[in-house]
């Protein structure tokens, strides 16, 4: 089972001007050795997916990288946590490290992966923003400890956005709207009378990246990049939650090179 690995074709590469020394990807679904509904590069281990493909799926992921991933718990909060290196997996939605060869990871299927870089590739972080954690203030959360671990200012920090859900497919109701204020409303597209929630309640399709972009806009980050795909429109490429519902787990990771 060991034999091969994923082509490189595989990963996604940020496509940000940052320091040679800082290393990124994303998973695809590619790569892998999970078979259907979790091919091929499953990264999660709770998808009911069998655990020994889920092993060597990791391994091939940690190869890539050159780095050991700290997994982390997520739980859709703003919980930030500085990594040491060899530290464990803990639970919080974002990670920064100023250390190397330890990689910040968050797993996604639908949710926003976004990865940071400081200047001089003095830090790194790595934040999971499902609309929840968005709402609470994950990304400023993560731009502010990125900051001070960095000693650099928000506009010197570059963030670039994974896939997600897109625009056209994340379908949201009122608690979302509200959730995010009146600031955003231009993110969020009503939908039409045929589409209305089981209580009849009016229904918008929400602009994740949008959203997010706003929010490091509002943090100080102006280096953005990143956000063009659709995790539900791609089907061959990525993993989608809401489209399959039993599906597999892609992972972004960031690091320091030694």
């Amino acid at each position: 089972m060991h034999s091969s690995g994923p082509a490189v074709d595989a990963f996604i590469r940020p496509d940000w001007a940052v320091d040679a020394r800082v290393g990124a990807l994303m998973t695809t679904r590619d790569g892998g050795v999970s078979v259907a509904p979790f091919d091929s590069l499953n990264l999660g281990r709770s998808v009911g997916d069998a655990p020994e493909a889920v092993a060597e799926n990791r391994r091939r992921f940690e190869a890539a990288i050159g780095a050991p991933p700290v997994w982390l718990s997520q739980v859709h909060g703003v919980c930030v946590l500085r990594l040491p290196a060899g530290a464990g997996s803990q639970e919080a939605d974002a990670s920064i490290t100023t250390e190397p060869d330890v990689a910040c990871t968050v797993m996604v299927a639908d949710c926003l992966p976004v990865l940071f870089a400081a200047p001089q590739a003095r830090g790194v972080g790595a934040a999971h923003a499902g609309w929840r954690g968005l709402a609470a203030g994950v990304l400023g959360a993560t731009v502010a400890a990125l900051c001070e671990a960095s000693a650099c200012a928000p506009r010197e920090l570059s963030a670039w956005l994974g896939p997600c859900i897109g625009p056209r497919q994340f379908e949201v109701g009122e608690d979302v709207v509200r959730a995010f204020g009146a600031v955003a409303a231009m993110r969020f597209a009503p939908r039409g009378p045929a589409h209305v929630g089981p209580d009849g309640s009016p229904r918008w399709l929400a602009d994740l990246p949008g959203l997010a972009r706003d929010r490091l806009w509002a943090a100080g980050v102006k280096r953005i990049s990143g956000g063009g795909w659709c995790t539900v429109e791609e089907r061959s490429r990525f993993f989608s939650f809401r489209r399959d519902r039993s599906t597999g787990r892609m992972a972004a990771a960031v690091w320091i090179r030694r």
